[in-house]
């Protein structure tokens, strides 16, 4: 007797990855049982609609070459992007994906990542971002600075880089205790970052160390003006903590190109530059206590 086999389509039910089937103008002409489970809609609600509908905004220009280039010929067995499920949650989904020209389709199966992206995200952030103040570390700090300088080198466009040192701060550490000590450092952080603009980058590169990015800022008049306004910021966060030294900052500033036309020329010229303000700064700053709030 011969060996009679299941129809494909009930094969394809029993697998856990979403299968389905594109034509050229990427309407989906089928999909199997796993593709309502991933995505919420039953196969009549999307077959016959343009799968990239359903793609993820800031994905779907990335999609769309890679649909092209699976339809050149280069099948794309590792594709990463994510996709609107019916509720509106977002699903993320690694394809497998060839053209089958025989037939004018293109056929993928795709494997839901949506935890695996998640855990890949969270060691993105641990691997550039500091535990403490959740800010850049220095890692990413020096990643950026890179793309600025040669953003501002190949548009012309102005860069400064600003060198931080909180004054006082060794002090308020010592008398506070550690824990009281890093919750001033979170407070700090905190001002440097609401005193900068959205398109600015705070980072903490040392213990009581920061450095900002200021894209757009060509001149030492404009940086000194944000340098200002941090040190105004960053006498604050110490009156939540009475009795603990008057905090202030001693700012570094650094210039693209004039002072340097490298990521490593630029910090370097503003590291100085913060020593020779530290260096000109009276001690009063880090002398004396606040004053007790009323009330307390």
């Amino acid at each position: 007797m011969p060996l009679k086999l299941p129809p494909l389509a009930e094969v394809l039910d029993l697998l856990p990855d979403a299968v389905c089937m594109v034509d050229p103008d990427g309407q989906l002409l089928m999909v199997n049982a796993a593709f309502q489970d991933i995505f919420g809609y039953t196969p009549a609600e999307v077959v016959g609609r343009r799968v990239m509908d359903m793609v993820h905004p800031d994905d779907l220009a990335a999609t769309l070459q890679a649909a092209q280039d699976v339809m050149d010929g280069h099948p794309q067995p590792h594709f990463r992007n994510r996709y609107i499920r019916k509720d509106g949650s977002v699903v993320d989904i690694q394809w497998s994906a060839r053209w089958l020209p025989d037939y004018a389709i293109r056929i993928a199966v795709g494997h839901q990542i949506t935890e695996l992206r998640d855990a890949e995200r969270m060691l993105e952030h641990m691997a550039s971002h500091d535990p403490l103040t959740g800010l850049a570390n220095r890692y990413r700090f020096h990643r950026e600075l890179e793309a600025a300088v040669s953003r501002a080198r190949d548009h012309g466009e102005g860069l400064a880089v600003l060198y931080i040192d909180l004054d006082g701060f060794k002090a308020a550490n010592d008398q506070l205790g550690h824990e009281a000590g890093d919750r001033l450092l979170q407070a700090a952080a905190r001002c440097l970052r609401d005193g900068l603009r959205q398109s600015d980058m705070i980072a903490r590169v040392g213990g009581d160390e920061f450095a900002a990015l200021l894209p757009g800022c060509g001149t030492h008049e404009a940086a000194a003006a944000v340098a200002e306004v941090l040190r105004s910021c960053i006498t604050h966060p110490a009156e939540d903590f009475p009795g603990a030294p008057r905090l202030g900052a001693s700012v570094g500033i650094a210039c693209y190109p004039v002072d340097g036309t490298t990521p490593q020329a630029l910090l370097r010229s503003a590291d100085a530059a913060m020593y020779r303000a530290k260096a000109a700064r009276p001690q009063r700053r880090q002398a004396g206590p606040l004053p007790q709030p009323a009330g307390s």
